[in-house]
């Protein structure tokens, strides 16, 4: 039943990847989803975190394609996840020293080189020491 309902939805009110405005200039995402705090529209938590965990599983799973992830433990990993998460799989690459680093597993190299990206201007100084803290030991504070 949902399905068929879904389809219908899907033809009146369109599927878009990412966040437009209706006929009414109504920020809205997804198949009609409406967003727009103007009307009431908001995501719930659970839609929040479902997203969340959905961007993660695409970008480890992308990450997983280099071996200087994969060599990493659990805790390098995710900070390289929520690098991508923040920068893009893209972005990410960017950081030829950092994974130069990484590939010898130098996490102190990797740690700076992070430390002294632009990157580390552009967010908060909590998050940079955090994430760096966590290349460079390996663990969780």
């Amino acid at each position: 039943m949902d399905d068929e309902l879904i389809a219908k939805l899907v033809e009146h009110e369109g599927m878009k990847p990412s966040a437009y405005q209706d006929s009414l200039g109504y920020w809205t995402i997804g198949i009609g989803t409406l967003i727009d705090e103007r009307k009431g529209g908001k995501l719930t938590t659970d839609e929040c975190f479902y997203l969340c965990r959905n961007r993660l599983a695409l970008r480890r799973k992308e990450l997983s394609a280099f071996k200087w992830f994969t060599q990493q433990n659990t805790v390098r990993q995710d900070c390289l996840v929520e690098l991508a998460f923040n920068l893009g799989t893209s972005g990410l690459l960017s950081f030829k020293k950092m994974i130069a680093a990484l590939e010898v597993n130098n996490y102190s190299v990797a740690a700076k080189e992070l430390k002294d990206s632009k990157w580390s201007t552009q967010v908060s100084k909590s998050r940079v020491d955090d994430i760096w803290y966590r290349f460079f030991y390996g663990r969780y504070k």
